[in-house]
């Protein structure tokens, strides 16, 4: 008996030993989005986000909080821009952070689901997409998906501007160091 809790509790700290923490920042993390419009699409990003991975063994037990810097904000046009950290849309001055943690990573037959709770303009929602991930040594993630801007109380412009937002999401981290 004693054998099998030895054997557990090294099983335990074998797994914590092998849990990674990886910094995320602008130059190993993107964020891009592309919004739509009858006559057009506007593609753009932030340029400054901040936060953490847990990685271990499997995708599945992958953990990632970020922060993003709403006021780095840019899109392919200097006017739009300007508009967009406006109350009309991302409401910079009341809301500089957006943030999503992830909750879940799940094996599906085409990769991962990732859910995670994104705040954006102070409003929380639950999420959930497709991903390509991979821990082998470092993390890579891989996701298009799209969320609806309305759901935040973004409603400038509907019907003249898309409800649906693409976004892209890009993860390519350095090897990290093991947790202790």
């Amino acid at each position: 008996m004693k054998t099998i809790a030895v054997v557990a509790l090294c099983g335990l700290w074998a797994g914590v030993a092998l849990a990674e923490d990886v910094k995320l920042a602008a130059d190993n993390a993107k964020i891009v989005w592309t919004g739509t419009k009858p006559n057009g699409k506007h593609v753009g990003g932030f340029k400054k986000l901040a936060g953490k991975a847990v990685i271990a063994d499997e995708p599945t037990d992958l953990k990632l909080d970020v922060e993003i810097d709403c006021a780095s904000l840019y899109s392919d046009d200097p006017k739009l821009t300007a508009h967009l950290k406006s109350p009309d849309f991302f409401s910079v001055k009341e809301h500089p952070k957006a943030k999503f943690s992830i909750t879940a990573v799940e094996k599906d037959d085409s990769g991962y689901r990732v859910t995670g709770d994104l705040t954006l303009l102070g409003k929380t929602k639950e999420i959930s997409f497709p991903a390509e991930i991979s821990v082998k040594g470092k993390l890579t993630l891989a996701a298009d998906f799209k969320i609806n801007r309305s759901d935040y109380g973004m409603t400038f412009g509907q019907g003249m501007v898309d409800d649906e937002v693409s976004i892209s999401l890009r993860v390519a981290t350095k090897a990290a160091k093991k947790k202790s």
